[in-house]
């Protein structure tokens, strides 16, 4: 099991997305939604009110 980089929930094999940048640096992500918030939109996860603490 993984965990999303965005909001901590664990992610049921088979799904989700792993997302690496061009320094090596790996983000898995839930759903599209944590993906559009990190990767997007450049926001952290400790300043947004749904994401676990």
């Amino acid at each position: 099991m993984r965990t999303c980089s965005f909001c901590k929930e664990e992610i049921e094999e088979g799904t989700g997305k792993m997302y690496v940048k061009k320094d090596g640096t790996v983000y898995f992500f839930c759903s599209s939604k944590c993906e559009k918030n990190q990767i997007g939109l450049g926001r952290v996860p400790r300043k947004v009110k749904w994401v676990k603490k």
